[in-house]
């Protein structure tokens, strides 16, 4: 028997999101929920990769109170913002912006290409073939994703810290991050905001506007750079919030919406089990 599509108070629920929030009191508890959780674990470092965005700015500067807040509770804590180019950033302008935003107390850079290329010629030379040009470039993005990941629990590991996670609920609602790639994290602050509500916070916190307002892009794939994500996902941001907060969305939208929910339900959940 198949399952019933969830509806969209079911999924509005499921992602904790409240239609309307208080900027500073949801500022104050995702700093609260970090520092606390960082203190809980018994580790005293957080570490996020800092793309350029407005969700790694914001979860990158809520991540550096968290400490600050940390260290004035008498637990030595240090954030450890990453930057993590494939190559060279078209954006990096952007993402040197947010690392002037955030100030964290460290940066690491760290260039995932060679890393990357490495993986595809393997697969490649192991006999892994590809549609077309397209498809590869896809492949290629998840296997960057991916290497960030791997070069962020390597810092978490080294440094006694969590790796803190940027999915907010547009992201989640329509399973638009990387499996294992920017999916992976062990705190994600920005759990249950919308992507307008992001921006909500983000002024709270002060953050530029050039980055607040940014056209969102997971920009993943080498041949189309800076791709939209609202283009990559058939449907606009605004859509997504309005259909996460309960409001009325055109039947395109929501069909688009709701397909893709249930299409990407295996990305918000742990592994299957017998």
């Amino acid at each position: 028997m198949s399952k019933p599509l969830s509806s969209q108070a079911d999924i509005q629920q499921a992602l904790e999101v409240k239609a309307t929030i208080d900027p500073a009191e949801e500022r104050q508890r995702r700093v609260d929920f970090l520092c606390n959780h960082m203190r809980e674990s018994g580790q005293h470092a957080l570490v996020l990769g800092i793309s350029g965005g407005v969700d790694s700015t914001v979860a990158g500067r809520l991540a550096q109170l968290a400490v600050e807040q940390a260290r004035e509770q008498g637990i030595e804590a240090r954030f450890y913002a990453m930057r993590l180019p494939y190559g060279t950033q078209h954006d990096e302008d952007d993402a040197q912006a947010a690392i002037d935003f955030i100030q964290p107390d460290e940066v690491l850079t760290v260039n995932v290409q060679p890393a990357s290329d490495a993986t595809m010629s393997a697969l490649e030379a192991g006999g892994l073939t590809f549609r077309d040009d397209h498809h590869r470039d896809f492949v290629l993005g998840n296997i960057k994703a991916r290497q960030r990941m791997v070069a962020q629990y390597a810092v978490a590991g080294a440094k006694g810290g969590l790796v803190v996670g940027t999915d907010q609920a547009a992201e989640a609602l329509m399973g638009f991050f990387t499996k294992y790639g920017d999916g992976a994290c062990d705190v994600a602050p920005l759990t249950g905001l919308t992507k307008q509500q992001v921006r909500i916070v983000g002024n709270e916190l002060g953050a530029p506007e050039s980055l607040v307002a940014k056209q969102p892009t997971a920009d993943l794939e080498t041949l189309k750079p800076g791709f939209a994500d609202e283009e990559a996902l058939g449907v606009s941001y605004a859509d997504i919030d309005a259909f996460l907060v309960g409001q009325s969305v055109s039947e395109a939208a929501r069909t688009i919406i709701e397909d893709t929910y249930a299409r990407t339900a295996h990305k918000r959940q742990l592994p299957i089990t017998p």
